[in-house]
């Protein structure tokens, strides 16, 4: 079946072609070390599969917010090294002064990554002027950043309209895992939805309640959620001026057929810290001075119950404080028994976002899920049922 977009399978021979290939390099650095180069070694498969079909492979990437400025802190230069490691192979840098005369040093078969497009005020705006700079240097153009894909800039959406334009590898594997979980899923299909903020989850959840049979709310958007439902949450966190929104949202899940799972015990203390003195109560027990911080074993339990009649699962956001022990307990033991129902073959389950992944890595199941998106706001938006523009600009 033909997919939807054109990927490098389409591509045709790329030797000698200059192929402008837009990644995510924005990984974070101390001390001029590159502290996590998950997004590094994202790209891979897709530049190392063209250089070694011939191109002369463009990295184009943006780094920090320098907001139109050229800031030496925010120079993809200091990259380069580090990547040129990852790959296994040499890297060069390209200003972007005197650009085109450097990309014509290039041979066949050689990478080079090009300064921050963001230096250029044109880049967010995506000026018709900027794309066509871009355009210019490059044969091809192959968008690999998935995690940008919901921002319409001149590198990510702009200038694949000016050159004929194809989906990486990594791009294609996460729309792949995407269509898989919720465009054309199988059913039943569960989301979990953990954060802080319903306020920031808003569309995500009107959209899921029509799109999933089992909606699981946690972190600190249950208690909204629970307080909405009369019930006394105490100190927790909490946005009572949404409890008309939640109480929306949950007849909106009634009439889609779609059953809402809110924690009914759960863990709670006097005080945010680590490893204070808690209580597991019923969520009607939960005392004036008293925050809740997790779900509990037996909601927990429960939940693992749920994803046991699931065939798909999409995750984002973590079930309580995670970072903060023990708070981590509910996400990390569902996101096992997620882990373990993906293996033996019976679910497909797919997460994304920050947060997600730091707690999928802390139960130390991120390998073993269908799928794990490192985009947070891309990720985000495409819950929320949104057209991301660098994924549409690719559609055939």
């Amino acid at each position: 079946m033909a997919k939807a977009f054109k990927t490098l399978d389409d591509i045709g021979d790329v030797a000698g072609r200059r192929v402008l290939v837009r990644e995510d390099l924005n990984v974070p650095m101390a001390d001029g070390e590159v502290t996590d180069d998950t997004r590094l070694r994202a790209t891979i498969p897709t530049v190392t599969e063209l250089a070694d079909k011939g191109a002369i492979v463009l990295v184009l990437a943006h780094f920090g917010r320098p907001k139109g400025e050229r800031r030496p802190d925010m120079s993809l230069a200091m990259v380069t090294k580090p990547y040129s490691q990852v790959l296994g192979r040499p890297v060069r840098f390209i200003d972007w002064d005197g650009a085109e005369e450097a990309v014509a040093t290039l041979r066949n078969g050689d990478i080079a990554v090009i300064e921050n497009t963001r230096f250029f005020a044109g880049e967010e705006k995506n000026d018709p002027e900027m794309v066509t700079r871009l355009a210019a240097l490059g044969d091809l153009y192959v968008n690999d950043a998935f995690s940008a894909a919901h921002r319409a800039h001149a590198s990510t959406e702009g200038i694949a309209h000016a050159l004929p334009a194809f989906a990486g590898r990594a791009m294609e594997a996460e729309l792949d895992a995407l269509e898989k979980a919720l465009g054309t899923p199988r059913h039943p299909v569960a989301a979990v939805v953990g954060g802080a903020k319903v306020s920031t989850k808003l569309d995500v959840l009107k959209h899921l309640v029509g799109k999933v049979d089992h909606l699981i709310i946690g972190g600190g958007m249950a208690n909204t959620f629970l307080a909405a439902r009369g019930v006394n949450v105490g100190k927790s966190l909490c946005e009572h001026d949404l409890a008309g929104t939640a109480e929306a949202i949950l007849d909106a899940a009634d009439a889609a057929g779609c059953t809402v799972h809110l924690p009914y015990d759960v863990v709670v203390a006097k005080e945010f810290k680590a490893n204070p003195e808690t209580r597991t109560v019923n969520v009607h027990e939960v005392a004036a001075d008293e925050m809740i911080l997790d779900i509990g074993p037996a909601a927990t339990e429960a939940l693992a119950d749920v994803l046991k009649t699931c065939k798909t699962l999409v995750w984002n956001g973590p079930l309580g404080a995670f970072e903060t022990p023990p708070f981590d307990a509910a996400t990390v033991s569902l996101a096992r028994t997620a882990a373990a129902l993906t293996k033996e073959g019976s679910l497909i389950s797919v997460a994304g976002g920050g947060d997600t992944v730091a707690a999928l890595n802390q139960a130390g199941v991120a390998d073993d899920f269908t799928f794990v998106s490192t985009a947070g706001g891309a990720f985000l938006e495409w819950m929320e049922g949104k057209e991301l523009p660098g994924v549409a600009a690719l559609t055939r």
